[in-house]
């Protein structure tokens, strides 16, 4: 208690101009007392969004395996041996009738995801048509096809996508420790691209790879310093996968996860923060922690990518304990 018999609490301040967020600034907030950080972020969070809402997304795999890159984490790189045969693009009509799927059992966002370094030439039309039959439904959409051009980006704009996914996965200290065959400014030259065209933003990272806390802070750092904040920021749990070069990382622990979705929130007040891959991993309270401290999105389906992912009914059950609904897209 204080001089004034109050209960005395760590001051929490937070940069309000773009690119004012420094590595010191954003890990005293990550380091700060617990029910300091995340009463901050719930604060923070209410101004924003209604905390009794989640966005339900979907994500497909619209094109498996084979991927010339390295990432240590990926189980659709070809550098590892891990059993997971490559397919071909997925055709629209079979895209389109999934997506129908996804929208009548709740999801308002569609993502759809390619396991290559860059599309194709050969391969854009399909894509562009995905983009456009998804629209038709009503539903938001988003691509992740890895590295653009300024010819593919301008097409995919004026087929209607609304985001495109492009992580910069971790810190870039840290960034080679976890992939070689793409750089750190590669991804942030993809983004910037993106940004100029139009197309909203969807980038984050992965946590529980054997960084150390100042590159999960860098990685949240970047993002908020970006010229404009990604509209959804990602924030995936490892999946150790046999085969791959992290398959014995050791996990995050749980109150460490829930400090950089915490931060998340602060430092990007007004972007949709998704509580990703991993979830399967977390006790339902656990990711009520989540969504005290901002998360307001996740995917939804058995599987995320070629990862499990908590069935629809095991997430109604848990929004309907926690009082949460599904947002609806006007809200978004």
């Amino acid at each position: 208690m204080n001089a004034s018999g109050s209960t005395k609490t760590t001051p929490l301040a937070q940069p309000s101009d773009a690119k004012a967020w420094t590595v010191e600034k954003a890990g005293a907030l990550y380091d700060a007392p617990f029910n300091d950080l995340l009463f901050q972020a719930q604060t923070v969070h209410r101004k924003n969004f209604d905390p009794n809402k989640i966005q339900l997304s979907r994500l497909l795999s619209i094109k498996t395996g084979g991927c010339p890159e390295d990432c240590g984490y990926c189980s659709q790189s070809a550098h590892h041996e891990i059993g997971l045969k490559a397919s071909k693009l997925m055709e629209v009509r079979r895209v389109i009738a999934e997506a129908t799927k996804a929208r009548d059992a709740g999801a308002t966002r569609y993502c759809m995801g390619a396991a290559w370094r860059n599309p194709k030439a050969r391969d854009m039309d399909a894509v562009v048509a995905m983009v456009e039959g998804v629209k038709a439904l009503g539903m938001e959409t988003c691509m992740t096809l890895g590295m653009l051009d300024s010819e593919q980006t301008a097409r995919l704009k004026e087929a209607g996508l609304d985001y495109y996914n492009h992580n910069i996965d971790t810190s870039e200290r840290y960034y080679n420790e976890i992939i070689s065959t793409r750089s750190f400014a590669d991804r942030l030259d993809t983004l910037e691209q993106v940004r100029q065209s139009g197309i909203k933003v969807c980038c984050g990272g992965i946590v529980g790879m054997g960084e150390e806390p100042v590159d999960r802070i860098d990685m949240l750092v970047t993002l908020a310093n970006l010229p404009e904040h990604p509209q959804s920021v990602p924030i995936n749990m490892l999946i150790p996968i046999a085969g791959t070069p992290l398959a014995e990382a050791k996990p995050i622990e749980p109150i460490e996860f829930v400090r950089v979705i915490a931060l998340a929130r602060i430092m990007m007040p007004k972007s949709h923060v998704r509580l990703s891959a991993g979830r399967t991993a977390m006790t339902d309270e656990m990711q009520a922690l989540c969504f005290f401290a901002g998360a307001n999105s996740i995917f939804v389906g058995d599987t995320l990518l070629t990862a499990d992912n908590p069935g629809e009914d095991k997430d109604t059950l848990l929004f309907r304990r926690l009082g949460i609904e599904p947002m609806d897209l006007e809200a978004q």
